[in-house]
């Protein structure tokens, strides 16, 4: 099972192994308070496409469309499946605020794909 979650958040028992999945580290969350067991940044999109896509200059879709064809290339990717495929329930924890546009609701549909 794969579940995403903001960092923010309070971590639950029921998250599994809980995969960091920003590029940088949250401002104003200590890693304690995190409870992060991998910080996977290199699966995170690249420092261009972030800044582009939080400066507005890129909407979600093409973003989506963008951080897909990074991940095409990324061996981050396959760790990431290796780390879905060794435990029962991962959770892809990440710090943007917005609920229904960011990276690791990407991952996570781009794991159950199997892509």
């Amino acid at each position: 099972m794969i579940r995403v979650r903001r960092v923010q958040e309070e971590p639950s028992p029921d998250d599994g192994l809980r995969v960091q999945v920003d590029r940088l580290w949250p401002r104003g969350v200590s890693k304690e308070r995190a409870a992060v067991d991998v910080w996977l940044k290199e699966v995170a999109p690249s420092n261009d496409l972030r800044k582009r896509f939080h400066g507005g200059q890129v909407d979600f879709e093409t973003f989506a469309e963008q951080y897909a064809a990074e991940l095409d290339d990324n061996p981050a990717l396959d760790e990431l499946r290796e780390l879905v495929a060794g435990n029962d329930v991962v959770t892809l924890v990440y710090a943007a605020r917005d609920e229904e546009h960011n990276q690791a609701l990407l991952l996570r549909d781009r794991l159950k794909e199997g892509g």
